[in-house]
């Protein structure tokens, strides 16, 4: 199942997209409105919820939440980006890769 976060996660929406993959989490982060959509199987399926809500894709950043160690990865098809100088599945900026990291760590990290 795929959340929409825009306030800080229930334990009920965590487990929720732990479901498909137990360990971690999908996610696709708009790093402007500073909200996330996580879970599923794919970084893309997670990005279209956020397409759905009003998102820009220029705004849309895919990363993997790891909760038992709270870190964030930084991997996904969706970064591929000639046109916004990412041409890696890695988040190359690091002011980008900063603000998927805070938004992350406010809306699902332990407390």
């Amino acid at each position: 199942m795929i959340n929409l976060i825009q306030e800080r996660a229930t334990k009920e929406q965590l487990e929720e997209m732990l479901e498909i993959l137990s360990s971690y989490i999908k996610l696709a982060v708009d790093i402007e409105r500073g909200i996330l959509a996580g879970g599923g199987e794919l970084h893309a399926d997670c990005e279209a919820v956020l397409l759905e809500n009003g998102s820009k894709q220029v705004h849309i950043w895919g990363a993997d939440w790891y909760p038992l160690t709270q870190e964030v990865g930084y991997e996904s098809l969706i970064n591929i980006r000639p046109r916004q100088n990412n041409r890696s599945m890695e988040i190359q900026d690091p002011m980008i890769r900063d603000r998927v990291a805070q938004i992350v760590q406010r809306l699902l990290g332990e407390l």
